[in-house]
This record gives structure tokens, sequence and C-alpha cells, in this order.
């Protein structure tokens, strides 16, 4: 589903974010205080506009309030940072993500009211990208853009069903999805036999384009 997003901050993290938003069909409104960062991304993402998102009134004649999701990928500035994530959620934004820096940051933002604290040193943001909207994937590794292999629970449809009978694996795969392993407890068995059964708490190791995981999961 196409979304509207605005991310705020284009440091390292905020345009790797930025750019893997855009390149998986949403609309990324970027800003940042510096025109050099702002100029660099342009051309990889919907809008670039040089704002500060502390000003109440630039968001507002941005549309921001409109959006369905809110990024705040500032770095070092925790002050700018903590104030642009309070202004996102007074204007009643639905989804607030927010970069924090260390422990207390990253409390001070979820007592605020942001929706997700992530840590740039465990979450790179072409990683986040794919895994903002979708819940049931549990991590996300890049293979080329639009394509890459996902790690995500048994979908509860398919508890006690062998691979054949939910469609997946074997020459009439229906989902157009490569089933490379199947991980339960300690155990992994890959390119499993479209005769084997899954179960509750089992883990798929899939690969396949990201709008074909998508339906997957929404199937």
């Amino acid at each position: 589903m196409k979304r509207q997003i605005v991310v705020s901050g284009l440091g390292r993290f905020g345009a790797s974010l930025s750019k893997g938003l855009y390149q998986l069909g949403h609309d990324v409104l970027a800003l940042d205080t510096n025109g050099k960062r702002v100029q660099e991304i342009m051309g990889n993402v919907t809008y670039a506009v040089e704002a500060d998102s502390t000003d109440e009134g630039i968001l507002e004649d941005l549309g921001v309030r409109n959006f369905d999701a809110a990024v705040v990928a500032i770095g070092s500035n925790i002050q700018t940072s903590i104030m642009t994530t309070v202004l996102f959620k007074t204007m009643d934004m639905k989804f607030v993500v927010a970069r924090s820096n260390n422990k207390l940051h990253g409390e001070t933002l979820e007592r605020i009211g942001a929706n997700l604290v992530v840590r740039p040193e465990e979450e790179t943001g072409t990683r986040l990208a794919h895994n903002l909207f979708r819940p049931t994937v549990e991590e996300y590794m890049e293979i080329t853009p639009n394509f890459g292999i996902s790690r995500m629970p048994v979908p509860k449809r398919f508890i006690n069903m062998t691979l054949k009978e939910t469609g997946l694996g074997g020459a009439r795969d229906k989902y157009g999805l490569a089933i490379i392993a199947i991980k339960r407890g300690n155990n992994v068995t890959l390119s499993p036999d479209t005769d084997d059964k899954l179960r509750e708490r089992d883990i798929l190791i899939i690969a396949g384009k990201d709008n074909l995981v998508d339906k997957f999961n929404s199937d």
C-alpha cells in the first residue's frame, strides 16, 4: 500500500531510509536544514525541502498533518529530535518513528509518544524502510532493489498444513516465492520438501519480490 511519509533529518541514516521508502513506492517528503543534503537527495524522493522541522507553521504549510507517518531521523541534536517528535504527535500523526542516540534519549522519545524508537547502530535505514509497514517480517536482507530475503513466523492460517497444501514451494507455487528454509527451534531444514508440515512457532526464510511478500502476508 502506497503511503505518504515525512522524514526529518537527512544524515546517513535518514537519507538511506528516505531513498528506501521511495524505492518501495511511497511518497516521501524529506526535510533538513542543511541545503547541501537536500540537494543531494533530490530525485531520490518525491519532495526534498530545506526546512526546520521544529517550526509548526512550516510543517502546516507542507501539509504534514495529512501524512500517514513521520520519521524523526535527526542525529546529534537531541533537543531538535525531541521537539520535532512532540510536534508530529500534536499534529495527530498516526505513526511516528524516532531515532535515538542513547538509552535516555530513547526512553524520552517513548514517553512523549513515539510509536517506534530505533537505534541506527542496530537498524540500517534501508532495512527499516522494508520493515516499517511489515510487522510480520522479523528481518529483511535486500539482494537487489525490491527483492530480498525475509524471515517471518509461519502465518496462523498455515499451521499444521504441508507446504503443498499452503501453495508455497514446488513447481506450482501460487505466491511466486522461494522457500529457502524452515527453522524449528535450533533445527533448520534447507530447501524443504513440499510434503513438510508447518508447525506453530516455525520460522520461514523466504526469498522473493517485496510486492509478492506483501501479498503473501495480506492474503
